[in-house]
């Protein structure tokens, strides 16, 4: 069964606590959002994981230089998984791969911008990546574009990674994605853009169940 990813992105920390706390049995990773990391530093990794700890905490921090060092500090503040742009030099994403075994965390590789991704697929799976995401991002979503291309082309050539797909999912096109069988899902404003969070997140999970048990 697919996995849901919370990405807590434009929202108070103070909010991102109390969704949480409301969601924890319907969710499966709780994402750090890069804006949410912007504005509170490591202390939203750290403040979430002390609060959570059974959670497992994503840092989307988007590492494209100093893999080590970087991921060392993420990992050191209670994060589970960190993120690296797919397109960033070897060297760095080795790192994160590196620094991800010393601490016994994971890393996912963003999409976001890859045009080779046979290519790249190739490359990240022989760094020893545990995920690659294909990524649309917001600017991209406002034009019209989904993921579901990119998602199919994933789907195709990854043979060892686990595979997510980001590209403000809702529970209206959920099934155009369940349907790919992607391992991880990771929503955001399609739960705390809503005018009730909690019914969207619960909707979302409940799909997600009745598609994988009807298999």
């Amino acid at each position: 069964m697919p996995k849901l990813q919370l990405a807590l992105d434009t929202i108070s920390l103070e909010d991102a606590f109390r969704l949480v706390e409301q969601l924890e049995s319907k969710i499966d990773i709780v994402e750090v959002g890069t804006p949410l990391m912007l504005k509170y530093g490591l202390r939203a990794v750290s403040e979430l994981k002390n609060k959570f700890p059974s959670m497992v905490i994503l840092c989307d921090a988007k590492i494209m230089d100093a893999g080590d060092y970087e991921s060392e500090m993420i990992f050191a503040a209670g994060a589970d998984w960190v993120t690296v742009m797919a397109f960033t030099d070897n060297a760095t994403i080795e790192q994160c791969v590196e620094a991800s075994k010393k601490a016994r965390g994971k890393v996912m590789a963003d999409m976001l911008c890859v045009t080779d991704v046979p290519g790249r697929v190739l490359v990240l799976e022989e760094l020893g990546v545990d995920c690659i995401a294909v990524h649309i991002g917001v600017d991209q979503q406002r034009l019209g574009h989904t993921a579901l291309n990119g998602l199919q082309e994933l789907k195709r050539f990854v043979k060892k990674s686990k595979i997510a797909v980001a590209a403000g999912i809702t529970k209206d096109t959920l099934d155009d994605y369940l349907k790919l069988a992607p391992d991880i899902i990771i929503v955001g404003n399609g739960i705390t853009g809503q005018p009730d969070p909690i019914v969207a997140a619960t909707a979302i999970h409940n799909k997600i169940v009745s598609y994988s048990t009807n298999l």
